[in-house]
């Protein structure tokens, strides 16, 4: 029987400047993929761009792994269990962002996702032992929740299918949560790639499937922009993204780099006003000004360490 993975022992609950910037740059990443997302659906039925975004993102993270010498398959069956939990979520938590995304904007949807910190802090707490809740943490998150609330409550971004496509991106959040949650739970027995790349391979065939059934026009337009967005999808979040995000959760825990998530709804809702046009409203900005202090408040330890390292 093939040997599994073993890496090696968490090395560090804190977190250095450098790995702060290099994760609020991933988190500004993920943000305008909603951008990316709704550029792409203008010429792509919503199951045919998912399978084209992740035949990408796989061929890729696979050519990568095998010139990193990186394992892909799972050592046995109990992984296989867990591989296999993780991509039936993966599939409903995809297939409810763009169904959600294509009904509503990018602000909203990249301003939904940001509920993902609050549902992973309440099920970690739930159900991991090492991230237990914090009340100062606790506090910041609330506060970017309120933000959130904000942006959520602003009228000039409803459109007759905004609030269908707002549940759903909602639902796929929750989804999104507890897979989070699982994959902290499992992730030691795996190798970060294994967890990003499996559950994009395995669900292939249910996407290609989905965009037959389902999409129709599977392809409507291929301009460069679409294009360009799609590839954005592929490469950039995808692939270098989901290892990355995979490898610093395995180092410092779901709930401590999920604080940086916050960065992601500044990034969607301004490459949102910048790339596609929409409004630009007072309850924008003043949910923009509640969300940094949030994240003042829950890395204000982080900070304060860093300093007295400097």
């Amino acid at each position: 029987m093939k040997k599994p993975y073993t890496p090696g022992p968490v090395l560090s609950r804190d977190i250095s400047l450098g790995i702060s910037l290099f994760t609020v740059l991933l988190c500004a990443l993920f943000g305008a993929n909603a951008v990316a997302m709704k550029i792409s659906l203008s010429g792509l039925g919503v199951f045919t761009n998912i399978f084209l975004r992740f035949s990408i993102s796989s061929l890729t993270i696979l050519l990568w792994a095998r010139w990193r010498g990186w394992p892909i398959m799972v050592a046995n069956r109990r992984q296989a269990r867990q591989i296999t939990v993780v991509s039936l979520i993966f599939f409903c938590q995809m297939s409810g962002m763009y169904l959600g995304q294509n009904l509503t904007t990018a602000s909203h949807g990249t301003l939904i996702a940001n509920l993902l910190p609050f549902v992973v802090m309440l099920l970690a707490h739930l159900f991991l032992k090492d991230e237990r809740m914090q009340l100062k943490k606790a506090a910041g998150l609330l506060l970017g929740f309120s933000g959130v609330l904000l942006l959520f409550l602003d009228t000039a971004h409803a459109g007759a299918s905004s609030w269908q496509g707002d549940s759903i991106i909602f639902l796929a959040v929750l989804l999104w949560g507890c897979n989070v949650v699982f994959i902290k739970r499992i992730i030691a027995d795996f190798h970060p790639v294994q967890i990003t790349v499996l559950p994009m391979l395995l669900n292939m065939p249910l996407f290609l499937a989905a965009a037959l059934i389902f999409d129709k026009e599977m392809i409507s337009t291929l301009s460069p922009p679409v294009i360009a967005a799609l590839l954005y999808q592929g490469l950039v979040t995808a692939s270098f993204g989901f290892i990355m995000w995979n490898t610093l959760i395995q180092r410092y825990g779901a709930t401590a780099l999920h604080s940086f998530i916050f960065i992601v709804p500044i990034s969607g809702v301004t490459f949102g006003v910048l790339l596609l046009g929409e409004p630009f409203t007072m309850r924008l900005a003043g949910a923009i000004l509640l969300v940094s202090a949030a994240l003042i408040v829950v890395n204000y330890r982080f900070a304060a360490k860093i300093t007295k390292r400097g």
